[in-house]
């Protein structure tokens, strides 16, 4: 396979934009599938799982390999509910570019935003599609000044609509300057469309377009603004190479248009796949750090460099867990022993897979830049390295937000304990978002994830996919600790027994501090007082308490702990000595410093027809509810504000209720915030 004709990208989207029906689309006219799925009728060939057929969203990231003109296509469609964030955030870590569809009416929404954010976190190249233009109150200009505020880069149309709702027929492309007409009568798949000149009607406006667009480009592009400010001629392919650079530098994003669902604008769509976003020659080099030297190392994008990849998810399969993997450099082959750099454990590749949704095709090798996924592996979880065992790599690790959602989970059956146990651990493994516990107090298994829905999804597959029947309690906020002042405090752990004792002292300064960590650790010892490998206990016994928390059991947050003093004893110190005293310490601190209970906020945004915007605006006040902000979109109420999540359980069934079914909203978390006094006497 030659490198520079692969494509690796996403589609990423706010919940109903259109990625799914995208993605169908692109299967079909690739050739990948032989009938276009739809989400409607739960025959989407991407949403596979049964709890994504049943809601009609996507839950889960589903990757494929398919092949445009003579391009290879590895495609990935994410999920836009904010629920299941991590996986457009690992599907972003491993691709190399992306396809964000807005809606023509809705333009940019709350998660569009997200996803946007995510992909700068990576550095991807984007490509914008606004979708739906066949819909009642489609506005392409305006969404494209959205993405222009809103989302802070230059975008760039290299298209126009041909007519708009119900007349919407093709697109006009700004490039070439010819239209592509589809043929609703004719051909009922998208298939057949004719490319004409531009009609009269259109001329004007197209090459007034075109115009903005050399200009806007020449502006971002070195290579054109000296052939614009002369005013020589520039050609199409120019353009083209322009459009190009400016996406990969990520200093302009091109706007196209179209209507997946009524199958128009996807072929061109694809065609600016192959233009304009990057091959994986075309991305920085790799770059990870040696795990014994923690010196930088560096890996080129070809097959005979040393063996890279990254584990960007797991999913547990009846056949053996499938890991799905980038490779970066290199190739690997089936049958081969590799090395998880950060773990220094060696694993064992028997079979690799290029995958289609849920389906797979069995093959010998994976090689630099392309995604698959392999059958073999133990110890290798979501963010952790592959490499070469004698030229070890750990390259650059994935963020995962915190759960926000908790409740008890207990099995029905005193039988079906075990089985509970082994499905917990399986969707813990494929999920980073979700979490297992015990909780120590009451001994109640306790599971966390990212909202109600996510939970629920959690709940049904243990029932349809592991045959696990559980009660599950009502759903409980996960607050956070944090402290009101500063203070000093003393922490001793003295134990005398028969032989050596335990003898363990620091002096620790606690104070509030908002970090990039959620406990900020600083080691002010001088003269050597406390030994180095001491001090690492000390942050270890800081760290580890606040995460299980102090006084009502909730992780600690936003503190600064700096070590300033400490003594040792010749005979009796130890790293657990030292581990203990700094626990105690801290424990005393919090209890000194008054600890403060935070609730999680969460960003809100609320879409409803203008006659219900009474009802729906003094039901969110009693949740305690801040309005910032009140729009217009396409005839409907926009409201934007922030809410804690305590208030919001059940609140889609109360939304439903009083708009008769027509509104919606979207949640993300946003920040943590001191709970009032009656939030903290319903949770201690």
């Amino acid at each position: 396979m030659n490198i520079e004709k692969m494509r690796n990208f996403g589609i990423a989207a706010h919940i109903d934009a259109g990625k799914t029906t995208t993605s169908e689309r692109i299967l079909y006219y690739t050739g990948k599938s032989y009938k276009m799925g739809e989400v409607h009728d739960g025959t989407a060939v991407m949403d596979w799982m049964e709890e994504e057929q049943k809601r009609g969203i996507t839950i889960t990231a589903a990757a494929t390999t398919c092949a445009w003109n003579d391009y290879q296509f590895n495609l990935i469609d994410t999920p836009g509910h904010v629920d299941f964030t991590i996986e457009v955030e690992r599907s972003l870590r491993v691709l190399d570019g992306a396809i964000c569809v807005f809606c023509g009416v809705g333009g940019v929404e709350a998660q569009s935003e997200t996803v946007w954010r995510q992909a700068d976190r990576y550095g991807v190249p984007r490509i914008c599609f606004v979708n739906k233009m066949d819909r009642i109150g489609v506005d392409f200009m305006k969404v494209v000044g959205e993405i222009n505020e809103r989302l802070g880069i230059k975008a760039i149309p290299i298209q126009l609509p041909l007519g708009r709702e119900q007349g919407f027929k093709g697109v006009i492309d700004l490039v070439t300057m010819r239209a592509m007409v589809y043929s609703d009568d004719v051909d009922k798949l998208g298939v057949n469309f004719s490319v004409d000149e531009i009609p009269d009607e259109y001329k004007k406006e197209a090459e007034k377009q075109r115009e903005k667009m050399i200009e806007a480009l020449a502006e971002q592009v070195d290579f054109l603004t000296e052939k614009f400010l002369n005013g020589e001629k520039i050609t199409n392919d120019e353009l083209k190479k322009a459009i190009r650079e400016g996406t990969i530098n990520l200093k302009l994003v091109p706007v196209m248009c179209g209507s997946a669902f009524k199958k128009k604008g996807i072929q061109p769509l694809l065609d600016a796949v192959c233009d304009y976003l990057p091959s994986p020659l075309d991305r920085k080099k790799i770059v990870g750090t040696n795990p014994y030297t923690d010196e930088e190392v560096s890996r080129k994008t070809v097959p005979d460099e040393r063996f890279s990849a990254l584990d960007f998810k797991n999913a547990s399969d009846k056949h053996g867990d499938l890991t799905f993997i980038r490779v970066y450099s290199g190739k690997i082959t089936s049958g081969t022993r590799v090395i998880n750099s950060g773990k220094d454990k060696k694993e064992l590749i028997s079979r690799i897979y290029k995958m289609h949704a849920n389906s797979r095709e069995q093959v010998d090798e994976l090689s630099c830049g392309e995604i698959g996924a392999v059958i073999g592996l133990k110890y290798t979880v979501t963010g952790d390295s592959l490499s070469d065992p004698d030229h070890p790599i750990v390259l650059e690790k994935m963020e995962f937000p915190d759960t926000v959602i908790s409740m008890a989970i207990e099995p029905k059956t005193d039988a079906e304990k075990e089985k509970l146990g082994v499905a917990l651990a399986k969707l813990a493994k494929e999920d980073p978002t979700f979490k297992v516990r015990l909780d120590s107090e009451t001994g109640q298994m306790i599971i966390s994830g990212m909202g109600e829905l996510h939970l629920e999804v959690i709940k049904n597959r243990m029932l349809s996919e592991y045959k696990v029947d559980a009660n599950v309690g009502a759903p409980k906020v996960s607050y956070r600790e944090t402290i009101g002042k500063k203070v000093e405090v003393e922490g001793k752990f003295i134990q005398q027994t028969g032989g050596h004792g335990q003898f363990g002292h620091v002096w620790i300064t606690l104070e509030p501090f908002k970090g990039d960590e959620p406990v900020t650790f600083v080691d002010a010892i001088k003269g050597g007082k406390i030994p180095k490998q001491f001090i690492r206990s000390v942050e270890k016994g800081i760290r580890e308490t606040a995460t299980t928390g102090v006084a009502g059991g909730y992780t600690l947050i936003d503190i600064k702990v700096t070590l300033t003093d400490g003594s040792t004893h010749p005979v009796d110190s130890s790293d657990l000595a030292f581990y203990t005293a700094a626990s105690i310490a801290l424990r005393k601190g919090v209890e000194l410093a008054k600890s403060i209970l935070l609730e999680p906020i969460m960003s809100l945004e609320i879409v409803v027809p203008e006659q219900y915007m009474g009802d729906v605006i003094s039901e969110i006040h009693s949740r305690r509810a801040n309005i910032l902000e009140m729009g217009t979109r396409g005839g409907l109420r926009i409201i934007k504000g922030d809410v804690p999540l305590a208030e919001m359980f059940g609140y889609s069934t109360v939304l439903r209720s009083i708009t008769q079914g027509r509104g919606t909203f979207t949640m993300e978390p946003l920040e943590y915030r001191p709970a009032p006094a009656k939030a903290f006497s319903s949770v201690a």
